[in-house]
């Protein structure tokens, strides 16, 4: 049987993250044995994704970023642009094979981690620790034995929730022969996509240099719509939109993320804790998730090295759940869309807006943002959270 301080049970953003902070602790801490357990390639790795965030200045993994913008720029229905500077945040863009190959150097490195290939199949609390159950990619069982277990892997079925939408792309990293595109500003936010019926749509461009680019269609909806609609929309987006030319397609991605006010389960045992998205990381106002993954994993490391009960912190605050749990409703109920997100864009500064959307905003900040909101139709969204029961959700 395996032996561990630590387990972490799943090797994408939080596992790695939690690895990699624990990897190698600052002098004077406590150096801990870690078991990281990440699915054999197949169907229970998560596929290849793009993650986006902002933050200040140079950050952890700012190795593995992509390409990072101060210039964003937003546009309206109606055509309306608007470009900001966001100083001092940058908008930065990481590609999970960079992030990935970033932590794996990390971890080569390190005496304290060891790092195996299993699905973990079974995760039971035990006096004093936990047990994991599973096998390895060669079949032979694993049992393995830890103080405290983190588990990342992704819910079999979401929470009840009052109100779940999701969040669903395609998207196209493209090339061209000509200096076509601007790398020094990134369409956060492009409306001009026909509407959906319920939720709203938006496409955005994310350029790394003067000939290639990530172009992407996002809808926020009940219902993902099929292959053929997922292309026809970018190419509209690409061709009639955006006005470019036939571009080389040189990868593509597709993902859907739950966008919920449902409560999610930290704690399953004693010394068994679910981390990232699994604990709730994902806003759910916006889908991001990645910067809300490092805030909850430091915390988490911290607690370990200092030798404290470890258990992860919510992601985001009773306030920020609160204001998603409303605005949920008002988009789900149509009752707000694109020009609703228009409106805050440009009304509110971008640095600051931001802020809020990370949930890092104080009081009169959000009070702020609040009154550029439709007050009615969102009163009328907060009465109606009263009554909605909670249903649960299939897995998208």
């Amino acid at each position: 049987m395996l032996r561990a301080d630590v387990a972490i049970v799943g090797a994408g953003a939080a596992g790695l993250s939690l690895a990699y902070l624990l990897s190698d602790p600052p002098q004077g801490r406590r150096r801990l044995s870690v078991l990281l357990i990440d699915a054999p390639p197949g169907p229970l790795r998560p596929p290849r994704r793009t993650w986006c965030f902002w933050e200040p200045g140079r950050g952890w993994y700012d190795d593995a970023v992509t390409a990072s913008w101060q210039n964003l720029r937003v546009h309206s229905r109606a055509g309306q642009s608007l470009t900001s500077h966001i100083a001092p945040l940058r908008y930065k863009m990481i590609r999970s094979d960079d992030f990935e190959n970033l932590i794996a150097h990390s971890l080569q490195q390190s005496d304290n981690v060891q790092c195996i290939e299993a699905t973990a199949e079974a995760v039971e609390g035990i006096a004093g620790g936990a047990l994991i159950y599973g096998r390895t990619a060669d079949g032979q069982p694993l049992h393995a034995r830890a103080r405290w277990v983190f588990d990342s892997r992704p819910l079999g079925s979401l929470p009840a929730g009052r109100t779940t939408l999701l969040q669903h792309f395609h998207g196209r990293f493209v090339e061209s022969d000509q200096p076509i595109f601007d790398p020094g500003t990134a369409e956060l936010m492009d409306f001009r996509t026909p509407q959906p019926a319920q939720g709203l749509s938006f496409g955005y461009v994310l350029p790394t240099s003067p000939t290639y680019a990530l172009v992407e269609y996002t809808e926020f909806s009940p219902q993902l719509l099929s292959q053929q609609a997922y292309e026809a929309a970018l190419s509209h987006y690409t061709r009639d939109v955006l006005g470019l030319p036939d571009l080389k397609v040189v990868s593509t991605e597709t993902g859907v993320i739950a966008m919920t006010d449902a409560p999610f389960t930290r704690q399953t045992a004693p010394s068994v804790f679910r981390i990232g998205a699994a604990a709730g990381a994902t806003r759910p106002s916006t889908g991001y998730t990645f910067a809300a993954i490092q805030r909850q994993i430091q915390t988490v490391a911290n607690a370990l090295l200092s030798g404290r009960n470890p258990r992860p912190p919510a992601a985001h605050s009773a306030r920020s759940r609160t204001m998603d749990a409303v605005m949920l409703r008002a988009l789900d109920s149509g009752r707000v869309g694109a020009d609703f997100f228009s409106r805050l864009f440009t009304h509110v500064p971008m640095e600051r807006l931001l802020r809020f959307l990370d949930g890092r905003t104080c009081l009169h900040e959000d009070l702020a943002v609040g009154i550029r909101t439709p007050v009615l139709p969102m009163l009328r969204s907060a009465a109606e959270l009263l009554y909605l029961p909670r249903r649960p959700f299939p897995r998208p």
